[in-house]
């Protein structure tokens, strides 16, 4: 069989078709006065010498992937790669990513051309008072198959532009679902450390009661030699109740802990009665100093990805701005028809249809205005919220090196309150085993040493938390592949002139 064909006179048309085109180019609608407002800061602008540098917190450097491990506690680690296993935030983080994967595939096909086949039979019969006897009253049908073929040419690089803006939103999802990593990861350690103070504090309030105890077996026996009265033996009681409180408290909070890590890790509270106590945790271990601004860009995920998404808003720019000249489709149909179907492989039943159409948008009512305005403000947005992220960084990062510098002289404070305090009560027990001091000094003295031994453990335990932080605030090991840096680096904003436009 051989298909009809329709063929188009390049020498006859082209003459025609650029002098359409230039008319297209004068008539279609405009879009000038139209750009972005918002503009990149640079990280330099934010003056951070004077916060960030010091050289005693010491050698300069960002964490590790694994920067929990530092830690030294075995435990923490296989809970982290639990949750890191499985976690529901990280199945949705990932579920995320893979839609905005999808999003490629539906850019990318819209730049290649369609072909599609069709087939099908169609029968009329229609009645004799309409038509006569001649051809009323007889059924008839024909039978058809076909071929479609469309291809939008992308003439001014829209559907590319689409398709770039697609890919940089799924390198943002990639990262974000990096980052979720990075926020469960610091969870579970803050919870973490939140468990070993909570058994600090167990310990201070077995402690106490241990003391207690002692205190009240030493007034009784003076009671019974006639050196103290009952108020002594009171007072000395009262402070047993209350240290048993103390400890109970310490015990829920315990449990609360192991409950609150087991959630973390995505299991049930059960999980949590498997959690042994954990080791005596460093608070320096996670100690970093403060780093270069312009370093802090490659290392934050959550600036990279923000990053990226100024990125495909400029390209979803170029999409909506590729919408205001003319479009060029390509369009061809063949196949066969007859009245019968065994017919079909007929030569006779053969046709062909061969249809390019130029347009473009001369009045649409500024539908096409309002969408490129819009992308406009998406773009804004996304430089604002970059920005912010910046500010935010820097916030972060200075106020932890703050807090680690601050906790750290305060604990050293503190651990001498504790060794003055501690000696003190010693010394008062002695006096009051010894007929020297009252029961009141040793009552001040008790009181006084339990309260420094809570501030001791809580700046301990306020320390660690920093140290969590800090590491967090600097990218938590986060590391940015090639086209990451790439990005991250380039602060330059890039300008959509919309004069060159008609």
């Amino acid at each position: 069989m051989n298909p009809t064909s329709i063929s188009i006179p390049w020498r006859h048309g082209r003459p025609l078709l650029l002098a359409g085109l230039a008319l297209a180019l004068a008539a279609c609608a405009s879009s000038r006065g139209l750009q972005p407002q918002a503009s990149l800061r640079d990280i330099d602008s934010l003056r951070t010498e004077r916060t960030l540098a010091d050289g005693a917190l010491g050698v300069a450097g960002f964490p590790a992937q694994d920067w929990w491990t530092a830690l030294g506690d075995p435990q923490l680690d296989a809970l982290v790669n639990e949750a890191l296993a499985g976690h529901p935030s990280l199945e949705a983080a990932d579920a995320r990513l893979r839609q905005a994967r999808s999003q490629i595939g539906g850019a990318r096909a819209d730049q290649l051309p369609s072909l599609s086949v069709s087939g099908g039979y169609t029968g009329l019969r229609l009645p004799e008072s309409m038509l006569g006897d001649e051809t009323g009253g007889h059924y008839a049908g024909s039978g058809q198959v076909a071929f479609n073929f469309s291809y939008g040419v992308d003439l001014w690089g829209g559907k590319r532009a689409a398709w770039e803006a697609a890919v940089d939103s799924a390198h943002a999802a990639a990262i974000d679902a990096q980052a979720a990593r990075l926020d469960l990861s610091a969870n579970i350690t803050r919870a973490y450390a939140g468990l070993a103070y909570a058994w600090q504090l167990h310990d201070i309030a077995e402690e106490e009661l241990a003391r207690s105890q002692k205190a009240l077996q030493l007034t009784r026996q003076r009671r019974s030699a006639g050196i103290d009265s009952d108020l002594q033996v009171r007072q000395a009681e009262a402070r047993v109740p209350s240290a048993q409180q103390q400890l109970q408290a310490a015990r829920q909070q315990i449990d609360e802990g192991r409950t609150a890590l087991a959630a973390l890790v995505g299991q049930g509270p059960d999980r949590g009665l498997r959690i042994e106590r954990p080791r005596a945790l460093d608070p320096l271990a996670l100690q970093l100093p403060g780093v270069l601004p312009s370093a802090l860009l490659g290392r934050r995920p959550d600036i990279v990805a923000a990053r990226w998404r100024v990125e495909a808003a400029d390209r979803q720019i170029d999409a909506a701005k590729a919408k205001f000249y003319p479009s060029l489709n390509l369009t061809a149909l063949a196949g066969v028809v007859a009245p019968n179907v065994g017919d079909l492989l007929q030569s006779s039943s053969t046709f062909a249809y061969v249809g390019p159409a130029l347009s473009l948008p001369i009045f649409e009512g500024g539908r096409l205005r309002a969408g490129l305005d819009s992308k406009d403000a998406d773009r804004d947005l996304a430089v604002a919220s970059y920005n912010q992220r910046l500010i935010d960084a820097l916030h972060e990062v200075a106020d932890q090196v703050n807090a680690v510098r601050s906790l750290q002289q305060q604990a050293q404070s503190q651990q001498q309150a504790l060794d003055t305090a501690r000696a003190a009560h010693g010394l008062a027990e002695q006096r009051y085993r010894a007929g020297i001091g009252g029961y009141l000094d040793v009552l001040t003295a008790q009181s006084t040493l339990l309260q420094t031994q809570q501030r001791l453990a809580g700046l301990q335990s306020q320390q660690l938390l920093a140290s969590v932080r800090l590491s967090q605030a600097l990218g938590g090991g986060f590391e940015p592949n090639a086209d990451d840096r790439l990005h991250a680096a380039s602060l330059t904003d890039s300008p959509h002139s919309r004069d060159s436009l008609p």
